[in-house]
């Protein structure tokens, strides 16, 4: 297979490594662009996949990320190593971006070969610019519900939205597996809560889940929910090639809650969460699946939808409304 990839950078580290990046001519590269340039160099070489080097000028490529994927969606992959450049790249994935690429091994420049592969064949959509105004909130129920959420390619901005989009009273814990980098998870949590102004935490061994409080399951582990509404971690194998799996949260929250329990699955490539998320729906819970106009990747909520767990379909700015409706009617 051979696929287009346009280069952003400033300081020439990635074309440095094109031939361990693109051996074999698997890979054609455009030249390499400045942050600034990235559009019209997108629109200039059409390639299908843009790998973005946040190793310098971070701010500007983050924002040249979020103006392409408003007119000229691709997928993109950003390149990283420090701990400086984690939270821009977590930025750069709420811009749209789908992958990060983190340069802390031997194996660095394979991985980033494989990924860019991957992305080739993933087809993106536009996302809209701006926020949508948060719905009023309600006195909180008693018995609460639990809100799981999976996600996967483009779930970083569509949580983003989702919880900014909900209450500050919102009167039910919502426990969050997004399948991203390992290591990152810890930053996407610190980059939600900074984003929505909401109680957002990485998820840990113990904790008690408490309303309106945000629990990202965090890197290399299996994230569940105990019936006394406690979070347990397992670093057992992957499920499904996963670990944090969707479908081991989504059906421990199934199994502790019955009726209580809700499910949303979002944007992202392959089906873990569908079935977790028809477990939800088959013990008597909510389930909501993102609709296809508004995910990045369609695949983890067109599975749900194909499995029969979706109880219903939504775009991703009418989710945060529909929760509210169940959990503060």
């Amino acid at each position: 297979m051979t696929c287009r990839v346009l280069i952003i950078e400033r300081t020439g580290r990635v074309s440095k490594n094109a031939r361990a990046l693109y051996q074999g001519g698997v890979v054609e590269a455009a030249p390499p662009a400045d942050p600034a340039l990235m559009l019209e160099q997108v629109q200039r070489h059409a390639p299908d996949v843009v790998v973005v080097d946040l190793e310098d000028a971070p701010l500007e490529a983050v924002a040249a990320i979020e103006t392409v994927m408003a007119e000229r969606p691709v997928p993109v992959v950003v390149v990283t190593d420090g701990r400086a450049q984690k939270q821009h790249a977590i930025r750069a994935l709420a811009a749209g971006a789908l992958e990060i690429a983190a340069l802390d091994g031997p194996d660095a420049w394979r991985a980033l070969q494989r990924q860019v592969l991957f992305l080739a064949k993933v087809p993106v959509v536009k996302h809209v610019k701006g926020r949508k105004r948060k719905p009023r909130g309600s006195t909180a129920p008693a018995g609460h519900p639990v809100v799981a959420v999976a996600a996967s390619l483009g779930g970083p901005k569509a949580l983003a939205r989702l919880i900014g989009a909900l209450p500050q009273d919102f009167a039910a814990p919502m426990v969050l597996c997004q399948h991203i980098t390992p290591g990152f998870a810890d930053d996407l949590a610190r980059y939600l809560a900074v984003e929505t102004r909401h109680d957002v935490v990485e998820a840990g061994q113990g904790m008690k889940l408490e309303p309106a409080r945000f629990y990202v399951a965090p890197s290399e582990a299996h994230l569940l929910v105990r019936p006394d509404a406690v979070l347990e971690l397992d670093p057992g194998p992957a499920v499904g090639g996963f670990r944090p799996s969707c479908d081991v949260l989504l059906k421990s929250v199934a199994n502790a809650f019955g009726a209580r329990a809700i499910g949303v699955v979002l944007t992202g490539m392959g089906r873990d969460g569908a079935r977790g998320l028809k477990e939800i729906r088959g013990k008597g819970g909510h389930t909501i699946a993102q609709d296809q106009a508004t995910s990045v990747v369609f695949g983890m909520p067109g599975e749900s939808i194909a499995l029969g767990g979706a109880e219903v379909v939504l775009p991703l700015d009418q989710i945060a409304g529909q929760l509210v409706k169940w959990v503060m009617p």
